[in-house]
């Protein structure tokens, strides 16, 4: 019995310690290990399956608008790199750098990509002549790297996973519209797959992407009331394109800039996922996300036929990703194990339960338990597996609209930020000089200008002056 409590007591609760529950959630539910590398992450079978899922979903819903997937190289010449120079100014910092092939220096320096910009640009350069050969609707699935300072798994760490798309488009109009179409592609995604509510909204100017014309994003709120920016789509205008000097023939036979889009979502989503559903005894997994949605167990599997009821019950469930556990472990360890690891329901069924023609279905977030007859178990784990998704949005939805506050004037403003953790909606002039003061003086940071406005006063919450616009303001990773 000591055993058994191990594997749970070994969890810090989230109202201690949320940062130190996180870090136990990932290790103990093993998503992750650390390498020997600061800051890089081993991403063990059970973090893994989700990535797949997520790229299987979403790589899925890109195909559907048209879009083709492509790889390109991971090193970026440094005289490339160079040709926009806002882009490497973002960067810089960041950047690693290859200065040698085996013993030998070379003649020019190779960035490690921290993304792939000028990459695409420099393909799109070559295979661009005609308005025939528009739009180029490209993304690729890789890895990045970026020399970050403090890392967190997940959440930030020096090398990722991630997809990148970048569009190629005749018009603006046309690259706006991809712009926001793949906003909509990703918000739709984490609220439909991921049971995870987003707010959409455009970054301010200091927010935006290096060299971006403008940057759109998706917001996410954590359990703890701080953002996680999910998921961004930038409109490149044609800053790029004059850059790398992109261009095409239109139907009048004149030269014209092509506009470009680029748009992304990492393994960081992960962590959303951890820290908006998971509770003190690990995981909550979203069913349609989760890599194992059924876990069978046997109840004295060591008696004549448990065993074998249990495989006969995960072939007529095979509608479903199932698994029996069959280990010698006892039931009490299993649970606590299959909790950890998030799984959405779980089935017990025991001698007593054969008897009765019965399993008995329990849910991962409410531990709600369903008695269901054998002969209508697949409709039942259906609508169980049904229910616990939209619940599990529906509480996260409730619980990002209750720390939701308004603020009109700024002492308010603080007050909110400093005692009620979440997002707080306020007035904006515009100024960047008031979007460095709130941060200055509270921490918070813009989240975005959300596209659905509402009036909270006449004047920015910072200077008082006539407002321009409503912002999303709060604490982030």
């Amino acid at each position: 019995m000591a055993k058994e409590k191990k594997l749970v007591e070994a969890i810090t609760s989230m109202e201690e310690d949320f940062a130190q529950w996180y870090t136990d959630v990932v290790k103990k539910a093993e998503l992750i290990d650390y390498s020997s590398i600061r800051g890089c992450m081993i991403l063990r079978p059970n973090g893994y399956a989700i990535w797949e899922n997520i790229q299987k979903e979403l790589d899925r819903r890109f195909k559907e608008t048209g879009v083709e997937n492509v790889y390109l190289p991971m090193f970026i010449p440094e005289s490339l790199l160079q040709k926009e120079k806002d882009h490497v100014e973002g960067f810089a910092p960041e950047v690693a750098w290859v200065t040698h092939g085996g013993l030998e220096p070379l003649q020019e320096r190779l960035c490690v990509r921290p993304t792939s910009e000028t990459l695409f640009c420099d393909l799109y350069s070559n295979i661009i002549q005609s308005y025939r050969d528009l739009p180029k609707l490209y993304n690729q699935w890789c890895s990045v790297v970026r020399w970050e300072k403090t890392t967190r798994p997940f959440l930030r760490s020096m090398e990722f996973l991630w997809q990148e798309g970048h569009t190629a488009h005749a018009t603006a109009e046309e690259a706006e519209e991809r712009t926001i179409q793949m906003l909509n592609v990703y918000s739709d995604f984490c609220e439909q797959v991921l049971a995870i509510p987003m707010i959409k909204g455009r970054k301010t100017d200091k927010e935006k992407f290096a060299g971006a014309h403008s940057t759109y994003t998706i917001e996410a709120m954590m359990h703890d009331g701080k953002a996680l920016q999910s998921g961004t789509s930038h409109n490149f205008g044609d800053g790029f394109a004059r850059a790398f000097d992109i261009q095409y023939t239109d139907k009048d036979n004149t030269l014209q800039y092509v506009h470009q889009t680029s748009w992304g979502l990492s393994t960081r989503i992960i962590g959303a996922i951890i820290m908006v559903h998971g509770d003190d005894s690990g995981l909550v997994l979203p069913p349609r996300i989760a890599p194992v949605q059924v876990m069978i167990t046997p109840i004295a599997q060591h008696k004549e036929g448990v065993l074998g009821k249990a495989f006969e019950l995960k072939e007529k469930l095979g509608a479903f990703r199932v698994k029996v556990d069959d280990s010698d472990k006892s039931p009490g360890w299993k649970f606590s194990e299959q909790e950890m690891r998030g799984i959405p329901i779980r089935i017990e069924i025991g001698p007593k339960d054969m008897e009765a023609n019965q399993a008995v279905i329990v849910r991962r977030d409410t531990r709600e338990k369903i008695a269901a007859s054998l002969d209508n178990m697949e409709a039942a784990v259906g609508e169980v597996l049904d229910s616990m998704q939209e619940e599990m949005l529906k509480r996260a939805r409730e619980h990002r609209d209750t720390h939701t506050y308004s603020a009109a004037g700024f002492e308010e403003f603080k007050e909110a930020v400093a005692g009620r953790p979440g997002f707080v909606k306020a007035m904006w002039c515009g100024d960047r000089a008031c979007e460095d003061t709130i941060k200055e003086q509270t921490g918070a940071t813009s989240r975005c200008i959300p596209f659905k406005q509402e009036e909270i006063a006449d004047t920015c919450v910072c200077c008082g002056k006539k407002a321009k616009t409503m912002v999303y303001w709060g604490k982030a990773y």
